[in-house]
């Protein structure tokens, strides 16, 4: 081996195991345009900042939550949509998250689910204290001027029960709808003839990737299928976050921690 490649591997050596402990601090903005003629109007312009997989604990402190709450106000969001994980599992960490998540502000609303490192009871009697609305297999319309979206969720794939009918059931195939599930292995099960939007999370974008190509390890059924970004199943769109907080250990690799700004467009 000649000096010249022997340094190179000395450098990966050295720089790649520090980058994958810097990069869970480089949160990224990812703005997406969703079109639909479904979209009233009075939502058009409109912009949905979502956000999953906080993780409060250990490796994301309450400054970084903070941090992430001026970050996302600063976006000036009208609505407000969270993804589930907010805790590592702990409950000493629930009521902190809460605190800081209380201070997001939205015009139409703070909406939430669980996912599957949430205590379920202790976290749910905490999102009302905080003003946030709890949404895990209910739906609810959101009105804004004589108009309206209609919003849902369902439970954790992993942890609980998948209630899709509470949020489609009153909708018409003229309604815009959104459904959050933490989870996005869900999305096979979704009935896209009625659910034109699917956010979720879970997946992390694999954490530690083959230079965001490929993830050795991708907590889904379906591989790296689901793992990331923008997929879209017959008329129906599904946005994977991935996430703001780690897993195991503090450390991401070309899957950086990513704050979703979705602007609603009517088309004619």
């Amino acid at each position: 081996m000649n000096s010249k490649v022997m340094l190179l591997v000395i450098f990966l050596i050295v720089c790649i195991p520090s980058y994958m402990f810097i990069e869970p601090y480089l949160i990224e903005t990812k703005e997406v345009v969703i079109e639909s003629n479904q979209i009233p109007t009075q939502f058009d312009g409109k912009t949905i900042v979502f956000v999953s997989d906080i993780h409060h604990g250990p490796f994301f402190d309450k400054n970084r939550v903070d941090g992430l709450v001026n970050q996302i106000n600063d976006l000036n969001p009208d609505l407000i949509l969270l993804g589930g994980d907010y805790v590592t599992g702990d409950a000493e960490y629930i009521t902190p998250v809460f605190e800081s998540l209380s201070k997001l502000e939205a015009p139409l609303g703070v909406y939430a689910v669980l996912g599957n490192s949430d205590p379920q009871y202790w976290t749910l009697n905490k999102m009302p204290k905080y003003n946030i609305t709890y949404i895990g297999n209910e739906g609810t319309w959101i009105e804004l001027n004589g108009s309206r979206i209609r919003l849902g969720g369902v439970g954790d794939y992993n942890n609980g029960n998948q209630i899709q009918n509470a949020t489609i059931k009153p909708v018409t195939t003229q309604d815009f709808v959104i459904l959050i599930s933490h989870n996005p292995d869900y999305f096979p099960e979704v009935v896209k003839s009625k659910v034109d939007l699917v956010l979720s999370g879970h997946t992390h974008g694999g954490q530690v990737t083959f230079f965001g190509l490929w993830a050795p390890v991708v907590y889904s059924n379906y591989g790296n299928k689901y793992r990331t970004g923008i997929i879209k199943e017959d008329n129906t769109t599904m946005i994977v976050s991935n996430g703001i907080g780690t897993v195991i250990l503090p450390i991401r690799f070309f899957a950086r921690p990513e704050i979703y700004v979705i602007k609603l467009k009517r088309t004619s």
